[in-house]
């Protein structure tokens, strides 16, 4: 036999040492490092003397069917799989504890099991009376889901080899398994490897479509090594916030289908709910008339979305500036507020900037950049944009909008959430034509932009019995934006 060999292998990221430390230097987190045996069950000796068995080789002409796809039965779950699930595919689900991946995977398997598919689900972390109760809250009692409290991987392949092969299994969760192949506890880095493996390999022998779900760390990737992401067909992730009604499903990875496609829930009393228009979801609590708001027209995938910028600008009190974002990526406000002072002369080193995208959605493309700077610049002076606007476009660091991709689509949302007018690039004028129904402003520059909105800015109310003092603290607080009025006057 082999001598046993140790290792010290960080629980966070997988990255192995020959000797304890406190802190992973792959990762950076401390006292993650567990021992565990990386020894096989197999001897040495005995894995050198196995001879290989022959296999076929083909060549690359020939043809080439496309994977048959499984339809969920779920419009959103199917659009960010591409379709469907394909045959033989495994599929990583991760998501923060509570946000609903159980309930999201339970209405899958009961409506497969309707459709008259054999679906199984397997819970290592809940007892088979637990997922039956979470069924009959959702109304799904009568699915004929087969259902399983099991943790062993082999149990569970020796189980579902008997008999016809499901078409759909979910695995919930790989951080629960363990096999006889490895002697380190269940939910190390080496069991969640070994297990995962184990589950793949019968994946593509049978052609069953697997869907593992995984935990997520405190910084939001999926917990254990990051292999396991690499073995998989497909990553996906299911967000959302805690005050929040809707959830968002993600495609980080797909080898079957894009990964920019987005499916939005509700979370209700019933289970969750697809969202067939997420556009109307983010704009049905729009606050009106107040400075400081912008539509953006959006695009996640193929689906426009049409989603509130909020922005607030106040004088801080503080040596350095506050810059707080939640929902977009905070480098481009930096660099939309370094153009806004470097070539529009909006001076706002001495004000806090806090932007928030409404919903809770989080938006990546840079095509905000235009309503972000209109939202700025709106709390700023003190003017509210138009109700029936919409902006997008992306802003170069010489103070120009650049054109951004699918402006048709982008237009025709906004068309029909019943918007009047889009605020676009000057050089994507020509790609809509006369038939968008919207009135178009085209721009080529941020300082036409940012000299509309001034004009019509107003000095904020700040109070106070004393009328001339009053007078002085608002031209004092909006300094910057009278001045800017004074010179483009």
């Amino acid at each position: 036999m082999a001598k046993p060999t140790l290792s010290f292998v960080c629980q966070n990221c997988g990255a192995a040492y020959n000797r304890w430390q406190g802190k992973c230097e792959s990762c950076g987190e401390w006292n993650t490092l567990a021992e565990e045996d990386t020894t096989g069950s197999v001897p040495v000796s005995v894995r050198s003397r196995r001879k290989g068995r022959t296999f076929a080789l083909e060549s690359l002409t020939g043809k080439s069917n496309d994977a048959p796809r499984l339809s969920s039965g779920m419009a959103e779950l199917d659009r960010v799989t591409g379709g469907g699930f394909v045959r033989g595919s495994v599929l990583l689900v991760g998501g923060d504890p509570g946000i609903g991946k159980s309930t999201l995977l339970t209405q899958a398997t009961s409506m497969l099991a309707r459709a008259g598919h054999r679906a199984v689900y397997i819970s290592g972390e809940e007892a088979v009376a637990q997922v039956r109760l979470r069924a009959e809250r959702l109304g799904l009692a009568d699915a004929p889901v087969q259902l399983a409290a099991e943790t062993s991987v082999e149990d569970i392949v020796s189980t579902l080899s008997d008999g016809a092969v499901p078409r759909l299994i979910v695995i919930d969760s790989i951080q629960t398994m363990w096999t006889d192949t490895v002697e380190s506890a269940p939910g190390t880095v080496t069991q969640v490897r070994a297990s995962a493996q184990a589950l793949i390999r019968f994946a593509k022998k049978t052609g069953a479509a697997i869907i593992l779900v995984g935990h997520v760390t405190k910084d939001g990737q999926i917990a254990g090594p990051r292999v396991v992401e690499h073995m998989v067909d497909a990553v996906l992730s299911f967000e959302g916030e805690g005050s929040q009604h809707f959830r968002i499903l993600r495609a980080m990875k797909n080898r079957f289908g894009p990964t920019d496609e987005i499916g939005v829930f509700e979370m209700t009393g019933l289970g969750l709910r697809e969202v067939s228009n997420p556009s109307e979801l983010f704009l049905s609590e729009r606050d009106l008339g107040s400075p400081g708001t912008a539509v953006f027209a959006g695009i996640e995938g193929t689906r426009p979305v049409l989603v509130e910028l909020q922005a607030l600008v106040a004088p801080t009190t503080l040596g350095t500036p506050r810059r707080a974002v939640v929902g977009w990526d905070p480098s481009r406000l930096s660099m939309v507020l370094a153009v806004l002072e470097a070539h529009c002369g909006v001076k706002l080193s001495g004000y806090d900037v806090y932007l928030n995208v409404a919903g809770g959605l989080r938006i990546q493309e840079p095509a905000a950049d235009l309503a972000a700077a209109a939202a700025l610049v709106s709390s700023l002076v003190n003017a509210p944009l138009p109700t029936d606007a919409v902006y997008f476009g992306e802003i170069s660091l010489s103070g120009a909008v650049r054109p951004v991709a699918q402006t048709s689509a982008r237009l025709k949302e906004a068309a029909k959430l019943g918007f009047g007018r889009a605020v676009l690039p000057e050089s994507a004028r020509g790609e809509v034509g006369g038939d968008s129904g919207l009135a178009l402003n085209s721009i080529g520059g941020l300082t036409s932009l940012v000299a509309e909105i001034a004009a019509r800015g107003s000095p904020k109310n700040t109070g106070g019995g004393n009328r001339d003092a009053s007078r002085e603290g608002a031209a004092e607080k909006n300094a910057t934006p009278a001045r800017f009025r004074r010179e483009n006057s």
